[in-house]
Formats: C-alpha cells, structure tokens, sequence
C-alpha cells in the first residue's frame, strides 16, 4: 500500500512515523525542496499543475492531502484517471469555499453563525445594521491561521477586498458573518472511512493568539456531558452530510448564551489534534492513514486525564530549535517535543510540545514552560 501526500508542509512530516510504524510505503507531492515533509519527498512540483498530479499518483494506491487547496478540476481529473481521492473532491469543496461551507451546514440543519453572501458595501451597510453594527468579514477563499478574516464597524472597511473582487474577473461575494459573543473556541476531530465507520476524540478547547493557534487543551475543560455530546453529534452529522473521508476538525464557538456555533471545516488533520501523538490511544496522523486506506479506525481514549499542546510560534531569534534542546529537556523531562524542521520566522508554527498528566494546572505549566525555551 501506497499514499501519496499532495503537500509537503509539517502535516505530511508527522504522517510519515505513522506510515513507518504500520510498514505503509508514503510518498509526498512537495511545493519546493527543503520542504518540512522532505525525508519522504518522493517529488517537488505545483500542486496547480495537472500533468504533475496525474504524473505522482500513477505512483500511488490512493492519494490525500497536507492542505485543502488542491483545485477541484485536477481532484476530478485524479478520478477520471482512477486514483481514490480521499477526501474527495465533494468534500474538498466546503473546506475550500466558506460560502458553500455556510450554504451547506445551513442546508443541513447544523448551527452556524448568522450570515450573508455580500458583493457591495450597501450590503455589508445593511448587514450591519441589522447586526449591531459589528460584523466578521471573510474572503471565501484561502484564508487561514487568522488570515482573510476581518472584524469591521463600517461598510467601508471591506472596500479593498471588494476591489480585488472586481478586478479579479471572475465576481464572487465576500462572507459576512455576526461577530459571536463567545466563552471559548472549541474543536471537535472525527475520522471517517469510505465505508462509513466513525470515530471521535474527546472535544478540546483552543487559544488563539493573533489569529493562530496557540494551544490546545484534551479534553476542554467542564466538556462532560451536554457540551462533548453535542460537539461530536454536530462533526459526525457533517462528515455523514458532506462524505468526508479521513481525519477532519469542525471547529466550534462556546457562545455565551451556552450554544456550540461551527466557525471553520478542516479536512485533514488539524492542528487541534497535534494533542493525540502523545495523550491518545490512536494519533490522528495514524488514524488518518487508517482511514484512506479504508482499514479499521483505531481507539480514541486518552492517555491521561489531561494532555496540553502548546505551539511554538516564530522560534528562536538565532539558531535552531535543536539547540534549545539539552536546557528544555533537562527542565521539563516529561514535555514531548515534535519539530517541523522549519527555519525560525516571526509568527510561523516551527513545532509543538505535548505534555501529559494527572493535574491540569501542573500539565499546562509543564507544557507552556517548555515551549518557551525555543522561543524569544
């Protein structure tokens, strides 16, 4: 059995011990050399190109992805050639277009923000008014980690991307959502199979920090009951809705007014999940490749009664993260450590440290104090 990876960032870098432990051949798609998932690079190439996708997976049994960008005429093309595409296409869809996101968890009766497809200021003006003069702006499009995401008081404060719409060519319309009133962010992490088994990790709580990730807490605290509940009942109703097939992350709001919102779809392993490498039965990355290959979905228990991730964001100001390595490890010899073999840069995710344990203030301390050796 062959995967193929399209996508050489640190998601593809943390499948290949997986790949390695369960003796599964991996192969990566990689955008540049020198790329995090370089040890399993089998090709540099765009992603963009048709003949460069169709070229790599005559390699490979079945093909998924580090990101979500793919376009849709090549994942259709894949398949016209025979290649499983997992996830598919249909699914890929939503992940890649907010407004179709919006339009379909709408259609399936899941709760998401109150929202509005605008092509005008006069619009996002009435969307306003209508919503206490604070809304979210979104592009549909290639956003992430904060990015395509703006918070606006005025309808003309979305006039550039408005511009870019228009001298784009193509049209289109910008999301406009209601700015939540929230108590926490959450996310929720589900695999799938072809043949349509499930499996669910316990919901955890996530910090933002400028728009990224910052950490993750397994399971979110005071989730027992009602808030876990209706958390996986809403990720599985979209992975049957939408046909996912693999790991993906619903992401969720905690509203003040004690309703579990869907703000983002992730389909592929999210960083939401780095947690399960050391503090679950069955790692995402593991789980992920199980899932492709339509083999039996592993356990989703935890190691410990708590587990935190925290990211390093940015790195050291000189040298590598390897090191900080003696200090860090020496200090804090229960953090586990998981470098993406990336260059140090202002605001970049370069790694992650895991800890586990019995007592949730400890763990935290344990896993923050840790991360801040490699950074300045």
């Amino acid at each position: 059995m062959i995967v193929g990876v399209i996508g050489g960032g640190q998601l593809a870098r943390m499948m290949i011990p997986a790949a390695v432990n369960l003796g599964i051949e991996i192969r990566v798609l990689a955008e540049a050399d020198g790329m995090a998932a370089e040890l399993a690079a089998s090709g540099v190439g765009d992603y963009r190109d048709l003949a460069t996708v169709l070229a790599f997976a005559e390699t490979v049994d079945v093909i998924t992805f580090d990101h979500e960008h793919v376009p849709q005429e090549i994942l259709h093309a894949l398949l016209e050639q025979g290649t499983p595409v997992r996830p598919g296409p249909d699914a890929l869809l939503y992940a890649q277009d907010k407004l179709l996101m919006r339009a379909k968890l709408s259609e399936l009766g899941l709760p998401v923000p109150d929202w509005a497809a605008i092509e005008s200021a006069a619009e996002l003006g009435e969307f306003l008014e209508s919503h206490g003069g604070r809304a979210v702006v979104k592009t549909p499009r290639g956003g992430y980690d904060g990015k395509g995401v703006r918070v606006v008081r005025a309808a003309h404060e979305a006039d550039d991307w408005f511009l870019a719409l228009a001298e784009d060519g193509r049209g289109g319309a910008l999301l406009v959502e209601e700015l939540v009133e929230f108590k926490r962010e959450l996310a929720q992490l589900v695999a799938r199979r072809p043949s349509g088994e499930l499996a669910a990790w316990p919901v955890v709580e996530t910090v933002q920090q400028d728009g990224v990730c910052s950490e993750v807490i397994a399971p979110a605290p005071h989730s027992a009951g009602k808030v876990a509940d209706v958390a996986a009942e809403i990720a599985l109703a979209v992975a049957e809705g939408i046909g996912v097939t693999g790991v993906f992350a619903v992401e969720l709001f905690e509203t003040t007014d004690e309703r579990l919102l869907v703000n983002e779809l992730a389909m592929r392993p999210h960083n939401s999940g780095h947690w399960s490498q050391d503090g679950s039965t069955t790692s995402q990355f593991e789980q992920h490749l199980r899932a492709v290959l339509d083999l039996p979905l592993g356990g989703t228990g935890t190691r410990d009664p708590w587990t935190v991730m925290v990211n390093i964001l940015g790195g050291p100001a000189s040298g590598s993260l390897a090191d900080r390595y003696a200090d860090a490890f020496a200090a804090h010899p229960t953090a586990k450590m998981h470098n993406y073999g990336k260059d140090p840069r202002p605001g970049r995710k370069v790694g992650h440290v895991n800890v586990g344990g019995d007592d949730l203030d400890d763990v935290s301390y344990q896993a923050r104090a840790a991360a801040a050796f490699f950074q300045d």
